[in-house]
């Protein structure tokens, strides 16, 4: 029997060729793309790898007219040009497909891993991506780590083809392809007919996703602050706290500075409780980004990009899971003494074993397809720096699951000092427990005096302190895909993709999200004329409905044709108020543009825009782009705001930063003479200044006499293409998606 086995990505491919085979597998090349011949149990088994999505939806025709439903799977490469590398892939495994009896769908087990194999299978079953085969030779092979007992495991409990994923994987598309198609049209539709042309987009979950950020950007632009006191005494040495909170009459507050001050407090209350403080559960992807976010500051897409790369070189399990759960069916001792091999945790697995703690706190979170992610054991090797360190907290908040709970001990005391009350809190690590196993997570501590009940203490000092009220809190990336799953969003595998869109179409800015002006008016319109576009209550009942398609509660045409009565009703809605859409969007785009524009372009004399990448980043990029490839590097995480100012050196605009509680000015170009301190150690400056001083008045005047020369003769430094896009690459600058 001759088996095709199809995984989703090259180096998985190797990795079951390995597992599998019964000796060393052949490897073998068609057309520059390899795969693999392996022998066991008396059959050929031919490894093959797909690279992500060989096929996607099109439209069939050229029709323009909303709305769209006539489509098809087609090769991706046809559709798309980033793709066309894909048609090796595809060629090969159609020529490696030819006489095979039997075929398994090895890529990643779950909705899209299903839709990617079974797409190949029926392509190569029948010639055509659209017919339906006979299933009875096609088998599904289900695995959350890429070792070599797992994937064997998993061929030999392979079940039959998995239909209720690829149905609910296949209506999603559909879905997804619709909702994006019709109204992205519409809306730039909308925007022609004010004779403006922009690209844009907007998705099934693009929307809901924008109205969340919209209506928080509106809470803190119409935020009203105001001014509030606080209290305070100090009593032996300790800080107390009015219990009256915050108080908004100034003169009340000073009222209760003055009948304090001089005064004894009485010590009403000392409450000490020793406390457990659990471990936190394993990692779901979701807690994965957000705590990469928080202790490593990396940007949630990059997280699932570094986690699919240790995945696939078996050093984690699968990384796109929602579960919190650590069956033993995993056999855990192996995997922790598999760990104490790796000198950098032996010291704290090895306490594991000795205890024999081998029962895991868990989340409640769970997920039929993989359980939670946890290092496989395999020591991991050339890793690079991010790798490293994101490796590291994956093992770290294994092993502590395991580990004993600390104790902290809370203290609480109440003072009174006539009718006012007064309370402080302090806390103090009595044992660490897992504390020492996961170091990325410290409590705060705050040691007390012992104070006597019912004691008469002076009171030390006594003052006010005026606050003013704060605005609701921006949202990260972190938090935004958080908040998304908890509306039951999105997948856990599109939720960051999805946020990166709307970065990339500018309707939202910087690391603390800010709607701008033109993502507020797509907002506005929709929300006034097409309002189901940004209903979360609609997209969540889709998701349900697709949740009920992979349980067989369901069909896939009953929930697509379900969608398309959603999108004709609202294309019937866009078609009434297309004028009033459009000069909506059209007064956005223009209040954004003016905001963004930094200055005018050296090479062309266009409009130098703040521009952000997929992964949020920004930079400065032309208007005129991709006539122009003009770029210059922005500070991340910072403001920046145009000033009237040039650089009298390189000629670029001079902007203003806002970053970190500093404000500087700084010109565009990295390599001006006014950036060659920038990033020196104090001691080479000062050692500069000293020879600068010691120089004698006759070199250094004609040392000043050149600068000026080099002044006048100075121009934009040439940027070949080749430069521009090594720059890109490295800065992580990814261009819009209309280019």
């Amino acid at each position: 029997m001759r088996n095709l086995i199809v995984a989703e990505k090259p180096s998985v491919a190797l990795r079951i060729a390995l597992a599998l085979g019964d000796g060393r597998p052949l490897r073998k090349n068609i057309g520059g793309i390899g795969y693999f011949e392996i022998f066991k149990d008396g059959n050929t088994l031919l490894v093959v790898a797909a690279a992500g999505h060989l096929f996607t939806l099109a439209q069939k025709g050229v029709s323009r007219t909303l709305p769209i439903f006539d489509l098809e799977w087609v090769p991706s490469f046809r559709v798309t040009k980033g793709a066309y590398f894909t048609k090796k892939y595809l060629d090969t495994i159609k020529e490696v497909s030819r006489g095979c009896d039997a075929f398994t769908n090895a890529c990643d087990y779950d909705v899209e891993g299903t839709v990617i194999g079974t797409n190949i299978i029926k392509y190569v079953k029948t010639g055509d991506v659209n017919k339906e085969p006979d299933w009875d030779n096609v088998v599904r092979m289900h695995f959350s780590t890429t070792t070599r007992q797992d994937l064997l495991d998993a061929y030999q409990k392979r079940g039959g083809f998995d239909k209720g994923n690829f149905d609910a994987g296949e209506a999603r598309h559909v879905l997804d392809w619709m909702w994006g198609i019709n109204f992205s049209r519409a809306l730039m539709s909308a925007m022609y007919s004010t004779g403006q042309r922009k690209t844009m987009s907007i998705g099934r979950v693009q929307g809901p996703t924008l109205a969340i950020l919209a209506v928080r950007e509106k809470e803190i632009k119409e935020f009203k602050p105001r001014d509030y006191w606080e209290v305070f005494i100090t009593v032996s040495k300790t800080e107390f706290k009015n219990k009256r909170g915050a108080i908004f009459e100034e003169k009340i507050a000073e009222k209760l500075v003055k009948e304090a001050t001089g005064m004894k407090a009485r010590v009403d209350v000392v409450d000490i409780k020793e406390a457990k403080l659990f471990p936190f559960p394993p990692f779901d992807l979701t807690s994965l980004q957000l705590e990469a976010s928080r202790t490593l500051g990396l940007d949630p897409s990059r997280t699932l990009q570094l986690a699919q790369a240790l995945y696939e070189r078996s050093y984690i399990s699968y990384p796109r899971t929602s579960s919190q759960k650590l069956p033993y069916s995993l056999n855990l001792p192996r995997i922790i003494n598999a760990l104490s091999g790796n000198p950098k945790y032996k010291e704290i697995a090895d306490a594991l074993i000795k205890a024999s703690r081998f029962r895991p706190i868990e989340g409640r979170k769970e997920d039929e397809a993989h359980p939670a992610i946890y290092p496989t054991g395999e020591i991991p090797a050339k890793l690079t720096a991010e790798e490293e360190k994101l490796y590291d907290l994956i093992a770290r908040r294994f092993l502590s699951v395991f580990a004993e709970p600390a104790t902290v001990e809370h203290t609480d005391v109440l003072l009174s000092v006539g009718q006012e009350k007064y309370d402080a809190k302090g806390s103090r690590i009595v044992s660490h427990g897992w504390l020492a196993y996961y170091t990325y997570y410290k409590p705060e501590e705050s040691h007390m005096p012992a104070f006597k009940l019912g004691a008469m203490l002076p009171i030390e000092k006594a003052q006010s302190k005026k606050l003013v009220t704060k605005p609701p809190d921006r949202y990260t990336k972190a938090s935004l895909i958080a908040l998304l799953e908890g509306k039951d969003l999105g997948t856990k595998a599109t939720r960051a993709a999805i946020v990166d869109t709307l970065f990339n179409r500018g309707y939202i800015a910087n690391k603390r999200i800010e709607v701008t002006a033109y993502g507020m008016s797509v907002y506005e319109a929709l929300k006034q004329y097409v309002s189901p576009i940004v209903d979360e209550a609609l997209t969540r009942k889709l998701e349900e409905d697709m949740e009920q398609i992979t349980k067989g509660k369901t069909s896939e045409q009953t929930v697509i044709d379900e969608g398309k009565e959603m999108i004709v009703q609202m294309i019937g809605l866009f078609k009434k108020s297309e004028k009033a859409i459009g000069e909506g969007l059209g007064k956005g785009l223009e209040k954004t543009n003016q905001s963004n524009v930094l200055g005018k372009c050296l090479k062309d004399g266009g409009n130098l825009l703040v521009r952000y990448s997929r992964a949020g980043k920004q930079f400065v990029g032309c208007a005129n782009w991709p006539k122009c490839d003009q770029t210059y590097p922005l500070p991340q995480y910072a403001k920046i705001v145009p000033t009237p100012k040039v650089c009298p050196l390189c000629h670029t605009p001079i902007v203003k930063v806002f970053r970190k509680g500093k404000v500087f000015e700084m010109d565009l170009d990295p390599n001006c003479e006014t950036k060659k301190d920038w990033g020196k150690k104090k001691e080479e400056k000062a050692a500069e200044k000293a020879q600068e001083a010691a120089m004698p008045a006759v070199q250094k005047a004609s040392e000043i006499k050149k600068a000026k020369v080099a002044r006048k003769t100075v121009k934009p430094a040439k940027t070949t293409k080749k430069k521009v896009a090594r720059a890109k690459k490295e800065s992580d600058v990814h261009l819009p998606e209309s280019v």
